[in-house]
Order: C-alpha cells, then sequence, then structure tokens
C-alpha cells in the first residue's frame, strides 16, 4: 500500500512565528501593541529647537521680541504638529495662557505677554502623530511697565546705548557705551539687532571707546568717544578716539565701513583751554584721579555740526558746567576742521566756545535736520542721573541765540535719556521723536543686577520712545 504523507499545519510567515512565540512568553501582552493604530508604535520623536533660549519682554509691552521655533518629525508634514506651551516655573511673570504661538508648516514664532516683573522658565512642546511629543525650555524675563508703553520699543543685545544715527526706513544705528560695536536695528519694532560691526580691531582698541556721540553728514558718520577718564579717574587711551564710517544702503540693508579714526582730541582741547586762560580748567579734570562726571570734570557727550556745515563740529559737554556749580550753563567747543582732522590727522582748530542756558542741565545729546533745526537732550552731568532731571531743547545752532524747553521728559522709569534718532520738521505742530535710553545701570527685572552685568545678552536692552513735541 502506499505511504500516505504525514499533514503539516498551514505554513505562517516569519513576523507571525515571532508574534506567536512572543505572546506565548509576555502572556498576551503583544496583543496590545498589535492592536494600536498603524504605525503609532513605531512613530518617531519629534524635535523642537528654538532661535534663541532667552527672550525678554516688558509688561503693557507692544511689539516685544519673539522667538522663532523650528518643529519636524520624521515620516509626518510639519504641518500636523501642534506647539504648546505647557508650563510655567513662575505664572506671576508669565502664564502658559500668556504664550502665543503663531504659524504653520516648520516654523513657527512664539510670543509672551507679560503678567508680572521677573523671570520664569516656560516649557515649549511640540506634539506629533502617534501622540508623541517633545519639549524644551524657554528662559523669560519681563520688565515691568513704563509710561508711554504704547510708544515704547526695546532694543535688545546691549543695555548702555549711547549713541543713534538715523539710517532711512526707520532703522538706526545704535552705538554702546560699554563695548565697540556698533548695532543696527529696526525702531519701529523690539528686539535684536539686525546687524553689528565691531569696530575694536579697525581703531586698533584693546578696551572701550566709551562712544558717546555722533553724527551724520552725507554717507559719512563720525563717532565719538567721551574723551574724560575712567569712573575710576583713570587715563584709558581709547576713549580718546573720534572715527568714521561709511555708510552704503539704507534701511535693512545698511552696511558700515571703518574709514579713519583720530586719538589727539583731548589734549588738543586741553592745551586750547590752557592758551585761553585756562578758562574750563580742562588741564585740571583730565589729571589723573579726577572723575569725569563731576560739575567741574570733563567730559564729552554730544557732537554735531554747525549750521550749514560740514566741517565745523559742535563738540557738546556732560561736563563740566560753566561755571561749574549748580546752574551753570552747557559747553560747546566748535572744531573747524573735524572733517580734516579725522580724515588726515590735521590738527584741530577751534572756533569761539558756545554756552547754553539749559536750566541748569548739561549736553547728553545734541542732533539737527537738513534745516538746521537742533534738538537737544539735557541731563545731569552726575553719574547718578537715572532718576535726576532730563528735558529736550529747541535750538537754531546759532552762538548767541538761546535755545528754548520743548518738553520735561520722565524719569520715573529705569534708565537715563541718552541719544535722538533724528530731527523732524520743528516747524510742523504735533511732530514725533524718538530718543533711546543708556539703560546698563538700571535693574530691568527686579532682582538687583544692573542691566549691563546679566547673564544673557537677549535679556540686556535699551529703552527707546517716541515723544509728541509741543
Amino acid at each position: 500500500m502506499k505511504e500516505q504523507p504525514v499533514p503539516y499545519p498551514a505554513p505562517r510567515s516569519r513576523t507571525r512565528i515571532r508574534r506567536a512565540a512572543l505572546a506565548a512568553a509576555t502572556g498576551g501582552l503583544l496583543t496590545l501593541a498589535v492592536g494600536l493604530p498603524a504605525g503609532a508604535a513605531a512613530s518617531a520623536s519629534p524635535t523642537i529647537s528654538l532661535s534663541a533660549a532667552y527672550l525678554s519682554g516688558a509688561v503693557g509691552g507692544v511689539a516685544d521680541p519673539t522667538v522663532t521655533v523650528k518643529v519636524a518629525q520624521s515620516g509626518t508634514d510639519a504641518s500636523a504638529l501642534t506647539v504648546t506651551a505647557s508650563a510655567s516655573s513662575k505664572t506671576s511673570v508669565a502664564r502658559t495662557t500668556d504664550v502665543t504661538v503663531t504659524g504653520t508648516g516648520a516654523t513657527r514664532t512664539v510670543s509672551v505677554a507679560a503678567r508680572g516683573q521677573g523671570y520664569t522658565d516656560l516649557t515649549l512642546k511640540v506634539t506629533g502623530s502617534g501622540g508623541a511629543s517633545a519639549t524644551t525650555k524657554l528662559h523669560y524675563a519681563a520688565s515691568k511697565a513704563v509710561q508711554k508703553a504704547a510708544d515704547t520699543r526695546y532694543f535688545t543685545g546691549s543695555s548702555d546705548a549711547s549713541a543713534a544715527v538715523d539710517v532711512g526706513g526707520g532703522y538706526v544705528v545704535v552705538a554702546d557705551d560699554e563695548s565697540n560695536v556698533l548695532r543696527l536695528y529696526n525702531g519701529a519694532v523690539s528686539g535684536a539687532p539686525v546687524r553689528t560691526w565691531d569696530m575694536s580691531s579697525k581703531v586698533g582698541a584693546d578696551k572701550e571707546i566709551d562712544i558717546e556721540g555722533a553724527t551724520r553728514v552725507g554717507n559719512l558718520i563720525y563717532w565719538t568717544g567721551s574723551l574724560g577718564n575712567n569712573k575710576d579717574g583713570e587715563y584709558k587711551a581709547d576713549r580718546n578716539t573720534v572715527f568714521t564710517t561709511t555708510v552704503s544702503g539704507s534701511g535693512a540693508a545698511t552696511q558700515l565701513a571703518y574709514a579713519h579714526s583720530y586719538k589727539k582730541l583731548r589734549g588738543a582741547l586741553v592745551d586750547w583751554d590752557e592758551d585761553n586762560d585756562d578758562r574750563y580748567g580742562f588741564a585740571h579734570a583730565t589729571e589723573d584721579g579726577e572723575i569725569p562726571k563731576e560739575v567741574d570734570g570733563f567730559n564729552v557727550e554730544g557732537l554735531e555740526f554747525a549750521p550749514g556745515s560740514t566741517t565745523t563740529a559742535y563738540v557738546g559737554f556732560r561736563a563740566p558746567l560753566v561755571p561749574p556749580k549748580d546752574g551753570g550753563k552747557a559747553l560747546i567747543v566748535p572744531v573747524t576742521n573735524m572733517d580734516k582732522v579725522v580724515a588726515n590727522g590735521t590738527a584741530p582748530a577751534f572756533g569761539a566756545p558756545i554756552e547754553l542756558d539749559l536750566g541748569g542741565l548739561s549736553i547728553r545729546d545734541i542732533r539737527k535736520n537738513a534745516a538746521n533745526q537742533y534738538l537737544i537732550v539735557a541731563g545731569s552731568w552726575a553719574a547718578d542721573d537715572n532718576s535726576d532731571p532730563y528735558a529736550l531743547y529747541r535750538w537754531d545752532g546759532v552762538a548767541g541765540h538761546a535755545p528754548v524747553k520743548a518738553v520735561d521728559l520722565p524719569t520715573t522709569d529705569p534708565g537715563g535719556w541718552e541719544a535722538v534718532v533724528s530731527v523732524p520738521d520743528l516747524s510742523v505742530p504735533g511732530q514725533r521723536v524718538q530718543l533711546i535710553t543708556d539703560s546698563g545701570s538700571a535693574d530691568l527685572y527686579g532682582d538687583g543686577t544692573e542691566a549691563k552685568d546679566l547673564d544673557h545678552d537677549e535679556w540686556k536692552k535699551a529703552r527707546a520712545a517716541w515723544f509728541t513735541l509741543p
């Protein structure tokens, strides 16, 4: 009789055999994974990254800085990912409901509406297919509310703004008296600089120039250091620097290039004053140990050209007052050949000094427009000036003509008024002017830390505000 074949079970795939073996070994738990939606068990974790891990804002802030968020998940369309704020370490500063996420796809924008002054860590979460998620931390700092909040912007990356020049389209180049970096900002919004230029190597400066004044003539910007001793009364050669940069382009496309520098103006001013019977005491004020921010000190903070001139520059002094006592007048010394001084190293020539009655205040900035209409930011000569009086004066730039107060500037908020961006047509009523503060010594976040000493540049900021001129 023919032998019959032994029957075998129907063939199974290797995958089914492995599943059966694993199910037997785990008591059937594998069926839970097998029963998940297709592809869920194999979903890759999404990723989330920030353009900056640190962000600052202000209570009541308008157009505050934002952070760009990048998200992705392998095998998943980025538009299907959701980004939310899932936690806040200090809800009195900002809650998760104060965080707004806009945009679609791989790039989102996160903004925060500050609730109170201080710091908080905000947890940002991305959730993708299969419920997979990932988180990152945004370290957020909020400064307190200020007057004119709707007209206020914050330029981040530096807190010690000291001079500013309009480059068109609402953009402004801002100098910092704690570094030699020039920063380009969009004056309409708060946030980081669009572009920066470090002038240290160009001018041969190892330390800060202490840039305090600037003005533009055509496509040339003049920048001047304070020319005085440092806060400890020590002479630092880099502070005795005047330099120029050439401008190409405008607005967001602005570019700066180093042109020339001159480092002997301080000595020339001292010699000129001694030749005129030591009228202003420059020799004594520049001696070793003499503090620059004294009523009889030596400290330059303003630079602008005379009416209709591209050669005679007005050098405006924060100190001394004339005479050096409360109620003294502000001092301007004209350098009649400033163009040749900086470009060619020609010895400076000086015109007759100009003394202005600014109500006992000195010059913190001076700026004119094409119609030779001037605005002067007047403030105290003292170092503790964040709460001292400030005022904005109009002037026609003519020696012997008195300036006229336009408006008293508020002093209850952090920072001292330091720079005029540009001068509008002062013959038209209701014009607006943007001013910038030096906020380096301000305690922005209520923890006793001066802004210049903050650990992260994103938390450092100078305040700018528009004022309507009466």
